[in-house]
């Protein structure tokens, strides 16, 4: 027998509790409400009419400032209050409000075939999202309704069940994995059932053959139509049971309707696309030939300065779809490893591979993998130890780690030192900066900070805080590469982050110390979501890939970050995942008027390639200004900065 495919757990009052350590109080890192908004509708519905709508069934409709009520007969036929739009691909939003007797619910592609009614249910009733394929009679009454089966995740269409399986295995997806991890990281995965008779918001996506809801801005419970995408029909809303429920801020779109921006540059870059196909994630910079001249290596590939327009491998070079591939290389590094005055590559995660330099040979690169497993979606190249040479800072097995290379044989396995605890370490959010004013160098993930002993072999000093948050249909939290800087000038180092790789939401930490020293730190929004007001105007999702430097040569290091576009392949796991592939940097700007003391003003680098999972910020013609490179599922982008430095 097929199960319904459901999703319940905390109360959303519960999941509002998930927050971060600071000063030894609760605070909470969320989106607006708690309750996101992660795309713009196309239409809203607003105002006491009903036109454009007609009923069907028992359940008496009426409208009043934006809200829709239907009110359900006992013993009688459900209700339906039938959009007269139709559509095959819709998203859909709106908060929901339901009795506990009542079953309020959204339909979708309803539409008639011979003497019945079918269409797609997202179904909210008990505390609970349960996705149906749901029949009428010409009455209206309520005639068949099964469960879908389960699907969604990083796929776009569901196909078809082995019939020798079970069918709920089919296509994944289905709910939120459950959250384990020692007591005292400072977030936890909310998952936020819908609560009787308080205001519960919705969102839907239905795409191809799958059905995606979001409840309460948690993750997905996704079903498959098996229409093979072909249905079409409207939208409805439905009250079934012997009570009422209410919708407002409704709001849909047809999600079949692409928008390809013009392209736009500022007026400080110029844009020149140095590679067409998609290799890799992130780009380093050295003088791989010792001409003098500056080049950029990027996957496979190393582009020759000053022009950049002849390129070599340095290993065989395959092209991925961005629609069903990942690249292997998220991010990339330059050094001179083994110490013979060439400089060499380091690719890692998933795998950190070390490519030796053959001093200009006409060759490709002699391969090591160094570090094998890496589980970190962004890794740091940073000097940990004070010692000269950088380590890679990164992790795996649920621990927060550094490795080192011997410079004698930097292709054999390097020595892998941990920092965390087991249960620390996540896919999103690395970052490296002195917290605490002693000279070295502590290592930060979404979870806190790792204050560094001044004797190597001691262990490092975890301080919980949170550096992110959940929401926004992530199942994960935490963004890219993490800054530690000095963003109000107060001469304490700050951390500046996205709270979400696959959501939505910048942010910086402003650190506090108390009279006796102890730290905290406080939350200040850079920007968020649809549903907040953002300098600029400026909403992205996605922010998976960042780097900071000194952009306008002011003497402050600024915030480039962007949305690395179908970072979750070419599906809707992700909020708003067709938005512009936008690259963006935050001019830090000192002004005591505002929250912290700092402000970030956002200025648009390009909006037609995104940025993968890390972002290089470099000055490749050496004209003293920095330029920025990225590397994605687009090509490979250098960003020249035409304004000299002040």
């Amino acid at each position: 027998m097929k199960k319904p495919i459901v999703a319940s757990g905390l109360t959303l009052a519960a999941a509002l509790a998930v927050a971060a350590v600071n000063s030894g109080e609760k605070s909470v890192p969320q989106p607006k409400d708690g309750i996101g908004k992660s795309f713009l509708p196309d239409h809203f519905f607003s105002g006491s009419s009903l036109d454009g709508w007609h009923s069907v069934g028992a359940a008496g409709w009426q409208a009043e400032d934006g809200e829709i009520t239907g009110k359900a007969t006992t013993g009688s036929a459900p209700g339906l209050l039938v959009l007269d739009r139709k559509y095959q691909d819709s998203g859909f939003r709106a908060l929901v409000k339901s009795t506990p007797d009542a079953e309020a619910g959204v339909i979708f592609r309803m539409e008639k075939k011979g003497e019945e009614t079918t269409g797609y249910l997202v179904s909210i009733a008990k505390e609970e999202t349960t996705l149906y394929r749901i029949a009428f009679d010409s009455q209206g009454k309520e005639v068949k309704r099964e469960p879908l089966r389960r699907a969604g995740g990083m796929t776009r269409n569901a196909p078809r069940p082995d019939p020798s399986q079970d069918g709920n295995r089919g296509g994944g997806g289905g709910g939120r994995r459950p959250d384990t991890g020692p007591d005292d990281r400072p977030l936890v995965r909310p998952d936020r059932k819908p609560m009787a008779g308080e205001w519960n918001q919705l969102e839907v996506f239905l795409d191809l053959d799958i059905l995606r809801a979001h409840i309460n801005d948690s993750g997905e419970v996704g079903g498959a139509t098996d229409d093979d995408g072909n249905g079409y029909g409207s939208i409805a809303l439905y009250v079934g049971g012997s009570g009422q429920a209410s919708f407002k801020e409704i709001g849909y779109k047809d999600i079949a309707r692409l928008v390809t921006p013009v392209e736009e540059t500022s007026e400080r870059f110029r844009v020149q696309r140095i590679n067409d196909m998609y290799y890799a994630w992130a780009a380093a910079s050295a003088d791989f030939d010792k001409d003098g001249n500056t080049d950029v290596v990027a996957g496979p590939y190393i582009h020759f300065g000053p022009e950049f327009t002849v390129s070599r491998e340095i290993y065989p070079a395959v092209t991925f779809s961005p629609a069903k591939e990942f690249t292997a290389v998220n991010c990339q590094y330059t050094h001179d490893f083994n110490g013979d005055g060439w400089e060499d590559v380091l690719v890692g995660p998933p795998i950190a591979t070390l490519y030796l330099n053959p001093k200009g040979e006409s060759r490709r690169w002699e391969k090591s993998v160094v570090v094998p497993s890496v589980q970190t979606e962004v890794t740091v190249f940073e000097d940990i130890d004070k010692d000269g040479a950088p380590e890679l800072v990164f992790g795996t097995g649920g621990r927060v780690c550094y490795a080192k290379f011997d410079p004698a044989d930097p292709g054999k396995p390097w020595t892998v030192r941990n920092v965390s605890a087991p249960g620390y370490s996540i896919a999103h959010g690395l970052g490296v900066g002195d917290i605490n004013s002693d000279g070295r160098p502590d290592i930060l993930n979404p979870f806190g900070w790792w204050e560094q002993p001044a004797a190597a072999d001691s262990e490092w000093t975890y301080h919980a805080q949170a550096f992110a948050r959940y929401g926004h249909r992530s199942n994960g939290v935490g963004g890219c590469k993490m800054g530690v800087y000095d963003v109000n000038g107060d001469g304490l180092n700050d951390v500046v982050t996205a709270l979400n790789a696959h959501g939505f939401g910048l942010a910086w930490f402003e650190q506090r110390r108390d009279t006796s020293g102890a730290i905290s730190f406080a939350m200040h929004m850079i920007s968020d979501d649809y549903s907040t007001k953002n300098p600029g105007d400026v909403t992205f999702s996605q922010p998976h890939g960042a780097t900071f430097g000194d952009v306008d040569g002011d003497g402050l290091t600024d915030f480039i970050v962007g949305k690395r576009y179908w970072s979750h392949l070419s599906t809707h796991l992700d909020p708003d995942p067709y938005g512009a592939p936008v690259v963006y940097w935050y001019r830090t700007v000192r002004n005591p008027a505002a929250n912290g003391g700092a402000e970030f003003v956002p200025e648009l680098i390009h909006n037609r390639s995104g940025v993968g999972s890390d972002v290089l910020a470099a000055d490749l013609n050496k004209d003293g200004s920095l330029d920025v490179v990225t590397s994605t599922d687009r090509g490979t982008f250098i960003f020249w900065n035409q304004k000299p430095a002040k």
